[in-house]
């Protein structure tokens, strides 16, 4: 398996400022640009580009949150090394609640008209049904909380998939989904994109099951350019949602921590 975050914590309510002024628009350069290297840079994500670069080349099925300084915090503190366990694991969740968040506006909804308490109707919105969940286990498992904390009653399925170290190809181990998936939105959970074969088997089992990939929303903490273009290659019409896509991925999610 490409990564496995540490123990989960419950999420705490953040609300997602799309919000950008001037002074933030830069901060959206996340790759050290260099001219000259930059120039070679013309077909395949590196680490010179920035994230419009990136999403330009990649599509518009790769999705990331609007960066602010709360989320550009969140990663940093997940990136430092100095970090505790208990500020990595708080910090992890935050920044979960935020992209399940988002991933739950990319869910389609219905008109509906309500009454208040006082006798008046409101016009408002409502999820339209059939949607799920679906983590990647073990580390897609720590999203499942931030989930439920947005939707108490949602179904979640599950699937194991361990990668060879040496040849990098991912077996599935097991699978368990709710029996009408095929006609579900599904979110499918996965935090870290190293490679994007453990993702890619992933939708080969929820294909299997006969669900498209225009009906799969992945949530992801962060990305490489690697995997989000290997993903999408092989499934054009899937959504990809993260906060970040660098080259370097914080794959020490699965080291313990003093």
């Amino acid at each position: 398996m490409e990564t496995d975050l540490i123990e989960k914590m419950p999420c705490h309510n953040q609300q997602l400022n799309n919000s950008e002024s001037p002074e933030h628009a830069a901060k959206h350069v996340r790759f050290a640009r260099s001219s000259p290297a930059a120039d070679t840079c013309q077909d395949e994500p590196c680490e010179h580009q920035t994230t419009s670069d990136i999403q330009r080349l990649i599509g518009p099925q790769l999705k990331l949150l609007p960066l602010n300084d709360q989320i550009r915090e969140l990663q940093t503190i997940i990136r430092d090394k100095t970090t505790s366990r208990g500020d990595f694991v708080f910090c992890a969740d935050r920044l979960i609640r935020l992209v399940v968040e988002e991933g739950l506006n990319q869910l389609p909804y219905s008109e509906c008209t309500v009454t208040t308490p006082t006798g008046h109707k409101y016009e408002g919105v409502k999820f339209e049904k059939g949607n799920c969940g679906v983590s990647i286990m073990r580390s897609g498992e720590a999203m499942e909380q931030g989930l439920r904390d947005c939707c108490r009653s949602i179904r979640i399925g599950k699937i194991l998939i361990q990668s060879d170290e040496e040849t990098q190809k991912a077996k599935v181990y097991y699978a368990k989904f709710p029996p009408d998936i095929s006609r579900r939105k599904v979110l499918l959970m996965y935090p870290i994109l190293s490679t994007g074969n453990t993702v890619i088997e992933a939708v080969r089992v929820l294909n299997e099951h006969g669900l498209q990939a225009k009906h799969i929303i992945l949530l992801s903490l962060f990305s490489t350019p690697h995997g989000a273009r290997s993903i999408v290659q092989e499934f054009p019409d899937i959504t990809i949602l993260t906060t970040e896509v660098h080259a370097v991925a914080p794959t020490h999610f699965g080291q313990s921590k003093a």
